[in-house]
């Protein structure tokens, strides 16, 4: 065992020495390379020489040293050739390292024997490496060959493939990516979307456009969800047909956003109404009511006045159509009229929308006071006819951080249908460190009977540690 031992440490010895060794004569040549006084050119190809032979060393940290000099040192258009010349005579492990460092190199030089050897290699981490590379290194032919891995069964290639996608700098890329989707089947459609939105490709917005009417809902959904990132206000006209072709509940809701997100870029609140208010005058009359909803989401007077009147009208389908826009108002402006809108409701359906655009807009903060906001949300939870509606009033009252919330729901725990919701508010509420220290007695009375009546063990884990004076973290949301 001591042999061995003192063998073990000699062969460390050994290899240190070895690397420092190393290290000194990179360092020396690269002295030598960066003094135009001395042979810098000779000293420029011993450079390179030592750097190749590092990158073919078995030992990992010597083929380290090398990489390192892969990307920062050893400059020139010949270096990057020899240097990624020497990619198919290394091992897979140091193929992946060499095509990193390439990449980090940036000098396209490289790029052929990226797609030379992505081409022949068989090996997923020497794939992935050589994909990832040619984000930096490649051209805009390459986005036909990027967006075919996009396809691959193999998700670390295609997830590759796609960040490759979005960092491609060549010019035409956006345009050969967009030329692509238009020609492309649904699922793929939808990923090269998503590729357009993180390029900030406004210039595909016309090929966007097209896509928010095709067949696929999923792809009508990507591209409305594109364009309310990339649209302007001239945008909005062709977005509306968008609007329209929705056929679900849901994608309308999502597409009458992305109109509104487009319409909120608009610096005057007074005039982002104006692209949709101009889009709905070409419109035939039932798909002008339609487009109502959306109005009511982007506010202003303009929209207010076309909603108003649509709510006076004496047919009963046209006040429906009104009602329903005014509760996706944007802000608490309206919390007063919808209120009324609640109260004086013709039928249990206009009740209910009513009801719950006014506990939803009631807490948003604004010009009115904390105190003021609660006590909407009281009158709320007084109008509230179903369990599922005063749980909503719980909910929304977290927004309003003070301890005056935390006396309202906190009474609510002991209501065995709204419990729940109830500690959940009372653990929220606490989750913000000033507002519990500021009342610290009352907010450990509060933790305590969430702990003794909750039996969420994710709740009462969070009332025992804000009890602690601990932190929580919040979960990401999966996907």
């Amino acid at each position: 065992m001591l042999v061995y031992l003192t063998f073990d440490n000699s062969a460390r010895r050994i290899r240190m020495m070895r690397f420092g060794f190393l290290t000194l004569v990179v360092t020396m040549l690269i002295a030598g390379a960066g003094n135009r006084n001395h042979a810098a050119a000779q000293d420029d190809a011993e450079l390179v020489q030592v750097v190749v032979e590092l990158l073919g060393d078995k030992d990992k940290d010597i083929r380290a040293l090398g990489l390192e000099q892969v990307r920062t040192q050893a400059k020139g258009e010949a270096a990057t050739k020899l240097f990624a010349a020497q990619l198919p005579k290394l091992p897979a492990d140091a193929q992946v390292g060499l095509l990193s460092a390439l990449a980090d190199r940036g000098d396209r030089a490289a790029r052929p024997a990226v797609v030379e050897l992505l081409g022949a290699s068989k090996d997923e981490a020497v794939r992935v490496a050589a994909i990832a590379a040619l984000g930096p290194l490649g051209k805009t032919d390459d986005a036909t060959l990027l967006v075919g891995l996009l396809k691959s069964d193999a998700k670390p290639e295609a997830a590759a493939a796609r960040k490759s996608l979005v960092r491609l700098a060549d010019d035409g890329v956006g345009a050969s990516i967009s030329a692509q989707m238009k020609a492309a089947e649904p699922a793929l459609r939808v990923a090269l979307i998503e590729v357009l939105v993180a390029r900030r490709e406004k210039a595909a917005v016309g090929d966007l456009l097209a896509a928010a009417v095709d067949e696929n809902e999923k792809v009508r959904a990507a591209a409305m969800a594109a364009l309310g990132e990339l649209a302007s206000a001239e945008h909005v006209g062709g977005m509306v047909q968008g609007v329209l072709a929705a056929t679900s509940n849901a994608e309308r809701a999502a597409a009458e956003k992305a109109v509104m997100f487009v319409c909120e870029r608009i610096a005057d609140p007074d005039k982002r109404a104006e692209p949709l208010i101009a889009a709905m005058e070409g419109l035939k009359p039932e798909d002008r009511d339609a487009m109502l909803s959306t109005l009511g989401r982007i506010g202003g007077a303009a929209a207010l006045a076309r909603i108003e009147a649509a709510i006076s009208d004496t047919d009963a389908k046209q006040r429906d159509v009104g009602i329903r826009a005014i509760c996706n108002w944007p802000d608490a402006s309206i919390a007063a009229r919808i209120l009324e809108l609640a109260t004086k409701a013709e039928t249990p359906e206009q009740r209910t929308m009513a009801l719950r655009a006014l506990i939803r807009v009631a807490p948003l903060a604004d010009k009115r006071t904390d105190k003021e906001r609660l006590e909407l949300l009281a009158k709320a939870m007084k109008m509230a006819q179903r369990d599922d509606e005063r749980k909503l009033v719980l909910q929304r009252s977290r927004a309003v951080r003070t301890v005056e919330s935390l006396r309202y729901v906190l009474p609510y725990v002991d209501d065995a249908k709204l419990s729940e919701t109830a500690a959940e508010s009372v653990v929220e509420l606490a989750h913000h460190r000033a507002l519990r220290d500021a009342n610290k007695e009352e907010f450990h009375r509060a933790l305590d009977k969430v702990i003794a009546k909750s039996k969420d063990a994710v709740v009462v884990d969070r009332a025992k540690r804000y009890k602690r004076g601990e932190t929580w973290v919040r979960p990401k949301p999966s996907g």
